[in-house]
């Protein structure tokens, strides 16, 4: 699973971006042994709060990709959002347009190692942890990181986003 392309996109993309952990070291993509569709079941395989989990939500928004980068233990506000962003609403996306605007599945969104970027909201309650784990382009696989990082390599917007 470590050799997927969208895991190597991933990796790619945090190598280029010289992505490092809260301890300074390389952000690596860490394949677990069963697939975490869900904030909680990351959190449960990785032995961490769901508050310390990066959602990676796609929406559509009015015919664009957003993507919210939220903690696991918040809902997103899509009016919240969608007033944030300055769009008349904000829509749950298909499968088919995730996959379409980030080259990845739904349940392993990754912030980065998309085909073109996407902008992005990164949620300001994550920065309360030292170290946020975020999805690495399969539901399988995850990566370590901080939330000045997400910002950064994201090139996204703090928001409160819940």
């Amino acid at each position: 699973m470590q050799d997927h392309p969208n895991v190597v996109a991933v990796q790619d993309a945090l190598d280029a971006a010289g992505a490092a952990t809260a301890a300074g070291e390389p952000s690596r993509v860490v394949v677990l042994d069963d697939a975490v569709h869900t904030a909680a079941a990351a959190a449960e395989a990785l032995g961490v709060t769901v508050g310390q989990i990066a959602n990676s939500l796609i929406f559509d928004a009015d015919g664009r990709p957003l993507l919210v980068l939220t903690s696991g233990a918040h809902r997103v506000d899509t009016a919240k959002v969608a007033a944030l962003v300055g769009v008349a609403k904000l829509g749950r996306a298909t499968p088919e347009f995730v996959r379409a605007h980030t080259g990845q599945p739904i349940g392993g969104v990754a912030p980065l190692g998309h085909p073109k970027p996407v902008r992005t909201l990164v949620d300001r309650a994550l920065a309360q942890y030292d170290v946020v784990w975020a999805a690495g382009g399969v539901p399988r696989a995850v990566f370590p990181t901080t939330y000045a990082e997400l910002l950064r390599v994201t090139a996204g917007d703090a928001a409160d986003v819940a």
